[in-house]
């Protein structure tokens, strides 16, 4: 069975994650469809926050800036087959209360057109 050849590639990846560690917004939002869609880790339901559209993406992105303004992911390994991928992290950060917050997660993604479509993350959440 032969796959596709990857929408995107290992470096479009790593360009993305030092968007993030750089709280690069418009940089970020280059690696985004139009139509796209990002589900946040947390959220009351059942993918979490939904945002969608670039608008609504974008503000969802600088909420996290908002709740961690020292934000940073630290890549554990990333890997695409064709329009699907997937990039492991941990996510460091201080709240506004001080409390810091050091936890596993990944980002499961949906390519399009070269860009990511769905962003759906998932982190490790103590009780």
């Amino acid at each position: 069975m032969q796959l596709d050849e990857p929408a995107v590639s290992l470096a479009f990846l790593a360009e993305f994650a030092r968007a993030w560690n750089a709280q690069d917004i418009d940089a970020l939002m280059a690696h985004m469809t139009p139509d796209c869609v990002f589900m946040a880790s947390v959220g009351t339901a059942v993918e979490g926050t939904v945002w969608r559209g670039l608008a609504q993406v974008r503000a969802g992105y600088l909420g996290l800036w908002t709740n961690f303004p020292d934000a940073q992911f630290e890549c554990l390994g990333d890997f695409i087959c064709a329009t699907r991928g997937v990039s492991e992290w941990i996510f460091s950060g201080t709240r506004s209360t001080g409390e810091v917050v050091r936890a596993r997660g990944c980002d499961v993604f949906t390519f399009k057109d070269g860009k990511i479509q769905i962003k759906n993350s998932f982190r490790k959440q103590l009780p």
